[in-house]
């Protein structure tokens, strides 16, 4: 099992990192910590210390009765530093809670305590769990220093939205719950099977665009973005690097996914064209707008004096054709189909062939079961040699057996030894595959 040295930065949401402490003890980790002084206001390093059986250290001269080992671990002969032998002896790092000022010292290499000085000397896999306000959390500075961070290779891990500690208080900015922290140093570390992805730069589209006919209304669709978000979920447990563009989209960001927000196809467009070009797989989940208003109005339009109201609409630019255009070698391209009735499949084959794309993933969501808002799916991926049906389950295992497609589409694009492919038009069940339908049947 791993060592993970815990970074405790000072917030109300050091509460929960006793919680991550617990879980990875559980799964049989051992774990020591840091904290910083003020996350002691919050949370006392006698609890850690009952918790981990270690010393809690929180300053760089105070002396390591461990000398720098992890429970289970020899401690060396000799009283070494404590800010260079505790990241020497980690296999991962991880900062949870992250402070706004925590974050801002990381990004700029301040190291004036043994938590930031100790990031400074680690070598090995960092994590970044954000805990703040959701002003602080989306302020230009908080987001540029979380830029930074990631480009230096650091994961950051959230956060997610919702409820926050000031009465009264919502948005983004709320601590991921333990389990998914514990999860996310878990993938980094590559303590989990079935890293099939590892390694691979996955760019997603979830949610559903809306278009505005005024400053308060919109025109938009009933998608939720699950499906997307089961994706991003999947790819990331399995080793990707992923980014999600979230178009209105209410749900949690999934542990080590990157997140953009956006709204309008527009929106969209451009927060894909940015991602796409350093991206090995595009998952294009999103339900994009295909008309929007010619002339939208920027205040409320009134209903007293009108009879009707007329709107006059004008396509949108179709995003997945934009991006097929500028695809470069080893690139995969996945579309989805949201088609209504006993047609959905011949649309799909279409938009597979005029888009150039290596996959599309039929969805008829003319059914009350599948489809828009609900937690199932039922879906055929088209691709150029064969089509895989994926029977009625939950949208988490769709999203595993779709991209078992996307790993068999690389594995032959990169002549890595891919099964034959059966002839155009067969159809396979996923779970008559093995081993990796077995494996899907007991999720």
């Amino acid at each position: 099992m791993a060592r993970i040295l815990l970074g405790v930065s000072g917030g109300i949401a050091a509460y929960k990192a006793l919680e991550l402490v617990r879980l990875a003890d559980q799964a049989g980790h051992s774990v020591r910590v840091i904290q910083t002084p003020a996350s002691r206001r919050f949370v006392g390093a006698a609890s850690f210390e009952a918790l981990t059986g270690a010393a809690v250290l929180s300053d760089e001269f105070e002396r390591d009765p461990d000398r720098g080992a992890f429970p289970g671990q020899q401690p060396p002969e000799h009283t070494p530093l404590s800010h260079l032998e505790l990241v020497a002896n980690a296999d991962v790092y991880i900062v949870a809670p992250a402070s706004a000022n925590t974050i801002a010292k990381l990004a700029h290499g301040l190291a004036d305590n043994l938590l930031t000085t100790a990031a400074l000397a680690c070598r090995c896999p960092l994590l970044v769990a954000p805990a703040m306000n959701n002003n602080m959390y989306e302020h230009a500075a908080t987001q540029e220093n979380l830029r930074v961070l990631r480009e230096r290779g650091v994961t950051v891990v959230g956060p997610d939205a919702g409820k926050l500690a000031s009465k009264g208080e919502h948005g983004s900015g709320r601590l991921l719950e333990p389990a998914k922290l514990l999860e996310a140093c878990e993938r980094v570390l590559g303590a989990r099977a079935g890293d099939d992805f590892a390694g691979v730069r996955v760019l997603v589209s979830a949610g559903g665009t809306r278009e505005p006919i005024d400053a308060v209304r919109f025109i938009g669709n009933r998608s939720s973005g699950r499906m997307g978000f089961a994706l991003a979920a999947a790819a990331s447990a399995r080793g990707a690097h992923v980014t999600v563009v979230a178009a209105n989209v209410a749900l949690p960001t999934p542990a080590g996914v990157t997140r953009r927000d956006v709204v309008s196809a527009a929106d969209l467009q451009r927060a894909c064209e940015e991602e796409f070009a350093s991206s090995d797989v595009l998952l294009m989940a999103a339900a994009v707008a295909d008309f929007r208003p010619l002339d939208p109005s920027t205040s409320k339009i009134k209903k007293s004096g009108r009879e009707r109201l007329t709107l006059e609409l004008e396509p949108t630019v179709d995003v997945l054709s934009t991006l097929a255009a500028r695809r470069h070698a080893g690139q995969t391209l996945v579309g989805f189909a949201a088609e209504h009735g006993p047609s959905a499949v011949a649309y799909a084959r279409v938009k597979l062939e005029q888009k150039g794309l290596d996959a599309v993933v039929a969805n008829d969501i003319s059914r009350t079961d599948t489809g828009f808002d609900v937690d199932h799916n039922e879906v055929l991926v088209l691709t150029r040699s064969r089509d895989v049906h994926l029977p009625h389950a939950p949208k988490e295992r769709i999203a595993e057996g779709i991209l078992d497609v996307v790993r068999e589409l690389r594995s032959s694009t990169h002549g890595s030894g891919a099964a034959p492919a059966e002839p155009t038009g067969a159809t396979v069940d996923a779970d008559a595959r093995a081993p990796r339908g077995q494996r899907l049947r007991a999720l």
